[in-house]
């Protein structure tokens, strides 16, 4: 029906962000033609304002942190560039601060190590980057990185290699690698490592060798595919 009158099988709700239905109106049970701007204005500012009281409290954080009029100097992606760091991972920057032990810069192995790395998806760097730091992003600058260099580590202990997966610990932004025979090889293994170890600072070892009882037992906490120590 066209009528102003015209009802439709609503009621004046809407639903809240935990997925409960927060009632819009005590003086009318029904959505019509009359009350439809009302309803969505309604139900507008109740969205746009769920969470102030969220916000205040983050707002209040801040400012033990830092002066919040400050914040207004920069616009939206600045402030969250400067928080987040480069929502890419930029290989200029991370080749910029790397160093090497037991190989050298223009060894065949660190080729192949910055052309794989050259070859993988944001995603995939992003993976990259927490696997061998914990986070999943590059600070805004050299300067944020504040003295901390990227360490890739070659050790001839990993006999033999190609049997290897490599090792990172987080802590200490350092990546220990056997010294594989191939480009491929160091493909798959890296690959396999960024993707498949997701525990930092062992924490997956730690609560599997609580909960089965086994504290104590052994006090080598390397893992094979990662560790941060």
């Amino acid at each position: 029906s066209s009528g102003i009158n015209a009802e439709w099988p609503l009621r004046p709700g809407t639903p809240g962000a935990a997925g409960q239905e927060v009632p819009l109106s005590s003086t009318y049970h029904r959505i019509n033609l009359a009350n439809r701007d009302q309803y969505v204005n309604s139900a507008l500012d109740y969205r746009l304002h769920e969470f102030d009281l969220q916000v205040q409290a983050v707002v209040e954080g801040l400012a033990k942190v830092i002066p919040v009029p400050l914040l207004s100097l920069f616009t939206g992606e600045e402030l969250r560039t400067m928080v987040c760091g480069h929502p890419d991972i930029p290989l200029d920057m991370l080749k910029s601060v790397a160093v090497y032990k037991g190989v050298e810069f223009n060894s065949s192995l660190v080729q192949w190590f910055w052309e794989i790395l050259e070859t993988f998806s944001p995603s995939e760097r992003s993976l990259f980057l927490r696997f061998v730091w914990g986070r999943t992003r590059l600070p805004r600058n050299i300067a944020d990185f504040r003295g901390r260099d990227f360490v890739l580590q070659v050790l001839d202990k990993y006999q033999p290699p190609d049997h290897y997966m490599p090792e990172s610990y987080t802590c200490f932004f350092l990546l220990k690698m056997p010294r594989y025979s191939s480009k491929e090889i160091l493909t798959e293994k890296l690959r396999y490592a960024i993707n498949f170890c997701k525990s930092i600072d062992t924490d997956d070892y730690a609560r599997i060798t609580r909960d089965e009882g086994l504290g104590g037992e052994g006090e080598d906490s390397d893992l094979e595919l990662g560790s941060s120590q």
